[in-house]
């Protein structure tokens, strides 16, 4: 996005490609209002420039009408009635137009959004026409990043908007709303202004030296160190589960062939999604879905059985379920419960120790034959289930749940923060933070100290968008969609 004038009035469509109810293309910028008045006749005769704020009209946008006065622009409305219409226009779509002026919008700008039907070539056409009479099309995330620099949202929040739109469940969409809302952005900025308290202290000991800093000045500038580093740590530890509800884990099912691991990912489906028959290896490559379990997204991927291969199709099979096996962050390891355990069954057990897993016997439903004793040596814990007559599903769901949230995530009241830069940047200040309190007890010069809580205090700004470069931009927005 560097080098783009910011001044520009800009326009983009703004909702996802494909057949809809509507489609929507906005416009942002100082001459969007403008720029509509030449493209869109309403009902009741008026110009989209003499509309108040947040009101919607009803009208057409048309490839060109004539601009002297209202009274023309009146006419023209009749012009639109098939039999009398003005030759010259030809009408794109029957549309809904919503203005917001500025300041008062998304980007704090004049904003006008043309609500089309679905179909890409209305939507298409239109955005053609708006383009071709003075807009420059957005680029990704241009929309949000005029948003913050006009600023409307800090930096944290304006990544939490990416957040909300690829929120895969509910919890990590509740995630992203509560940043966007700045709940993430208050807390910091209250740490920010203690550690810039601290510092004036500092700095006025260090400019007037003849003037000591009192020992019940040190003791507060202890006592609020120590309060910032605490609540960072807080926030730090809710940050892998933050991670989770915004990435995702990645699950595979594996097991020798014919255990029922392609039931077992219909059942957690909830629909038919692979082909089940009772012949050993009708899945030869990986089937990868996203499923929500107790608010926690998960790509569950359904392997191929691990199996010496017979044929060169069937080697590549099993080497790709090793390789997503090798990959995961949970594997649950399927066993027959109908059958005694067999080499396959003993090899996968010896192999699999060092993964997170969970051991799932499979088809109780059929008598039980299995050594169910020396799994639970092995790991511990089972889950026993049918995948083919639902029986214990909800069971395995929680069992899935409690080895994420291990007992520890309570999502009310919590700030979970989700995004890998934030994380890092509040790593730093902690670290920082840690340090001026070794400094201060060891006694060393306040320079010192000094310049911790002010690097500290830098790293909040990278996080909150005090302090930005334009390839930090760059690299954030450029992951948004154009219409964003």
């Amino acid at each position: 996005m560097r080098n783009l004038n910011l001044s520009d009035t800009i326009a983009a469509i703004a909702t996802s490609p494909g057949e809809s109810g509507i489609g929507i293309v906005r416009i942002s910028g100082n001459e969007a209002l403008k720029i509509a008045d030449k493209i869109f006749v309403s009902k009741d005769g008026k110009k989209p420039s003499t509309f108040k704020t947040y009101t919607v009209h009803y009208g057409w946008i048309c490839t060109s009408h004539k601009d002297t006065g209202s009274q023309d622009h009146k006419s023209n409305i009749k012009n639109l009635q098939p039999a009398t219409r003005n030759p010259r226009q030809e009408i794109i779509d029957e549309v809904i137009l919503t203005v917001m002026r500025s300041p008062r919008s998304y980007t704090r700008e004049d904003i006008a959004e043309i609500n089309c039907h679905g179909g890409i070539v209305a939507l298409r056409q239109v955005l053609d026409l708006v383009l071709d009479n003075g807009c420059r099309l957005a680029q990704p995330g241009e929309f949000t990043k005029r948003a913050f620099l006009n600023g409307r949202i800090d930096l944290s929040q304006a990544e939490a908007v990416l957040d909300v739109v690829k929120a895969k469940t509910e919890s990590a969409l509740k995630i992203g709303l509560e940043q966007l809302r700045g709940v993430l952005s208050y807390r910091l900025n209250k740490m920010r202004g203690v550690l810039l308290d601290n510092l004036a202290v500092l700095e006025a000991n260090i400019d007037f030296p003849e003037e000591d800093t009192s020992p019940a000045d040190g003791r507060e500038i202890i006592k609020r160190l120590k309060q910032t580093e605490e609540e960072l740590k807080i926030i730090l530890d809710g940050s892998s589960h933050g991670r989770i509800f915004r990435e995702g884990i990645s699950v595979v099912i594996c097991g020798r062939p014919n255990v029922g691991k392609s039931s077992l990912l219909n059942a957690l489906l909830k629909q038919e999604r692979s082909i089940v028959t009772s012949v050993a290896g009708t899945t030869r490559d990986t089937i990868e879905e996203v499923i929500d379990i107790e608010g926690i997204p998960m790509r569950i991927v359904d392997t191929a059985g691990i199996l010496k291969p017979r044929d060169p199709i069937q080697k590549k099979a099993v080497e790709r379920a090793k390789r997503y096996i090798r990959q995961a962050d949970l594997v649950i390891l399927l066993f027959d419960g109908s059958k005694k355990l067999t080499g396959e069954d003993e090899s996968l057990i010896r192999k699999l120790k060092k993964k997170i897993i969970l051991a799932v016997i499979n088809k109780i439903d059929l008598k039980e034959n299995i050594e169910k004793e020396k799994i639970l040596r092995a790991f511990g814990r089972v889950v026993s289930i049918s995948a083919k007559k639902l029986i214990n599903i909800d069971v395995l769901e929680k069992a899935i749940a409690d080895l994420v949230y291990q007992g520890k995530v309570h999502i009310a009241g919590s700030i979970l923060v989700s995004n890998l830069r934030h994380i890092q940047e509040i790593k730093k200040t902690q670290k920082l933070i840690a340090q001026a309190l070794d400094s201060l007890d060891n006694k060393l010069s306040a320079e010192f100290i000094a310049q911790d809580i002010k690097d500290a205090v830098g790293h909040l700004d990278d996080v909150l968008g005090k302090r930005f470069s334009e390839e930090l931009l760059d690299r954030i927005f450029s992951e948004f969609c154009i219409g964003k």
